[in-house]
């Protein structure tokens, strides 16, 4: 074939082709053979105008390939990410084409049950069909001669895209990533090898190495500096709760005005160099509850910590200021006027130790008790309280016997022995003054008050049983019997406030001369034995009303049994002190 007719051939379409191609071949056939093929020829058609469009599509592909084959190829890194349960498109060749083709056409059988012309027809049909397909295989295989030319050159640029791109890629990340694999390679399902798999290994176990260390070293720094923190927290609270300073002597007066908060009171206490912080003063009276501290005027020292001062704070105050007070003195309830003496001189303040002492002595305590000057001049004083008091030459032990009130008084550096004595009276004084009225209306004085209540003072030791032990005493009392009480001739030998045994009290003197042996004297002794408390007033004042006339007390129990009859009173003294005289047994009075 000449070359113009290659021309002439290559300006025919693919159908007219497989038309020349196919009138050639069954030119001998009847018109109306043709016309039974006539579907199997449009069907035939359709497919080879597909295959012309494929085989045009092809050949412009080749054209380009040529064309980029003369520029030289610049690098590019392609990345293939695709998405997962895509699959890579697949490039078909225009022999694969023909090919898928070829091997699609089917032929159908003629069913076996049409005959006579019809099967003839049929016969027609399937030998022109068989050239058709025929005369496709030979065009196929000749379309396949010369795609494969095309198909190898676009495989050979695709490996050559490939490898240029995985080359370069792999040279630009080789210290700094993992090898990429190509779209190629992904799309063959290929793996990487076992050294870039072990070196991946090993970078993430580097990575997860470091980040492991970073974590370790962060938070050995964090709780480090938690530690720090908290130990040095913990050392300036601990500072701020102590002393300002331990060796101070002085007193600072502080006001604290009324409706102040706790975070004032801190601030002026700091202010006044009394405590270290004032938030810590804050916060250790939230902590401990500390929230009811009262207004007035205190004198404090630097040598109290923050909790004396809080507590101190909760005692309140005095209206105007005051000297410092340096101490305190406690007098218990049914201590005699000596006692009263001896616990004078002993500082009962809580932040003092048990020797601490203070600037009084027992001596000048008692002389200035004994003092008529002095005597006088609280007479004066305290009219109601002193109006009765028992003179000098009644029989007395000391005339202010009994009307000094028991409780704790402060002491300054200033302060006198007589001022002491002075507060003691006073609170006697207040604590009496609501009964002065009720005293006078029964008849009584307040000597006669002091008198009997010092005795129930120590027979008693409950409210009740001190008021029906005061009943006893007013029963006998109505009835002129003596009173018959072993108190009174415990203070007359001097041994009241002692401690005594059972025998020693069953077998004391009665037949003892002294205006205090309530045994032979009937009445009141001229004066009290002791100092009794408010509770031992009240009972005297309002006493039970009973008909008891004998009463004694189990001094191991300290119950006390009263009786109506002296029979009675017997049965009892048997069986709650004689029947116990063998046993050592020792009573406080």
């Amino acid at each position: 074939m000449t070359e113009n007719s290659q021309d002439n051939e290559k300006t025919l379409s693919f159908k007219e082709k497989i038309l020349n191609e196919l009138a050639a071949a069954n030119g001998t056939q009847n018109h109306s053979v043709q016309e039974e093929a006539q579907p199997l020829l449009g069907k035939e058609m359709e497919l080879a105008e597909s295959l012309e469009s494929l085989v045009s599509a092809v050949e412009k592909s080749h054209e380009v390939l040529e064309k980029d084959t003369s520029v030289e190829e610049e690098p590019n890194k392609i990345k293939v990410e695709e998405p997962m349960g895509q699959s890579e498109p697949t490039v078909h060749t225009q022999a694969d084409v023909l090919e898928n083709i070829v091997r699609n056409s089917t032929i159908k059988e003629v069913p076996s049950n049409v005959d006579g012309p019809g099967q003839a027809n049929v016969a027609k049909k399937e030998s022109i069909e068989s050239g058709e397909v025929q005369t496709s295989v030979a065009h196929s295989e000749a379309y396949q001669e010369k795609a494969a030319p095309v198909a190898g050159e676009i495989k050979e640029t695709v490996l050559s895209d490939s490898n240029t791109t995985d080359e370069r890629e792999a040279k630009k990340d080789f210290s700094t990533a993992e090898p990429t694999l190509s779209r190629r390679d992904v799309a063959h399902g290929k793996k990487r090898s076992r050294a870039d798999r072990t070196n991946s290994s090993k970078k993430k176990k580097r990575k997860n190495g470091l980040a492991n260390r970073i974590v370790m070293t962060v938070l050995v720094l964090f709780l480090l500096g938690l530690g720090i923190t908290g130990f040095v927290g913990y050392n300036y609270v601990s500072s701020a709760l102590k002393p300002v300073d331990a060796k101070s002597t002085e007193y600072v007066t502080v006001e604290i005005p009324a409706g102040s908060s706790t975070k004032q009171i801190g601030e002026i206490l700091e202010k006044k160099g009394l405590i270290k912080n004032a938030q810590v003063f804050n916060l250790y009276s939230k902590i401990r509850s500390y929230g009811n501290f009262q207004s007035g005027y205190y004198n404090l020292q630097k040598s109290m910590d923050l909790d004396t001062i809080a507590k101190q704070l909760q005692e309140g105050g005095t209206d105007t200021p005051q000297p410092p007070v340096l101490g305190k003195i406690t007098i218990p309830e049914g201590y005699t006027l000596e006692q009263i003496a001896e616990a004078t001189t002993v500082n009962a303040a809580k932040t003092a130790n048990k020797n601490t002492k203070t600037p009084f002595s027992k001596e000048d305590f008692l002389n200035k008790a004994q003092d008529e000057d002095f005597i006088a001049k609280m007479a004066a004083k305290y009219p109601q309280l002193l109006a009765t008091l028992p003179s000098k030459d009644s029989g007395v032990k000391y005339r202010l016997e009994g009307y000094l009130f028991p409780a704790t008084y402060d002491y300054g550096k200033e302060t006198t022995i007589e001022e002491l004595i002075d507060q003691m009276l006073a609170a006697m004084n207040t604590n009496l003054s609501q009964y002065y009225s009720t005293i006078e209306s029964k008849n009584l004085t307040v000597n006669d008050v002091l008198t009997l209540a010092s005795l129930v003072e120590k027979e008693g030791s409950t409210d009740q049983d001190r008021k029906d032990i005061a009943s006893v005493f007013y029963n006998r009392l109505n009835q002129a019997m003596p009173l018959q009480s072993n108190i009174a001739l415990l203070y007359a030998q001097g041994k009241l406030g002692q401690k005594t045994t059972l025998k020693e009290d069953a077998e004391i003197d009665t037949n003892l001369d002294s205006p205090y042996n309530v045994y032979k004297k009937q009445g009141l002794m001229p004066g009290p034995v002791d100092s009794p408390s408010l509770s031992a007033i009240e009972a005297t004042i309002n006493p039970s009303k009973t008909e008891y006339l004998y009463f004694v007390a189990n001094v191991e129990t300290g119950a006390v049994y009263f009786a109506n009859t002296y029979e009675e009173h017997a049965k009892n003294v048997e069986e709650h002190v004689n029947s116990k005289l063998n046993q050592s047994g020792e009573s406080s009075n």
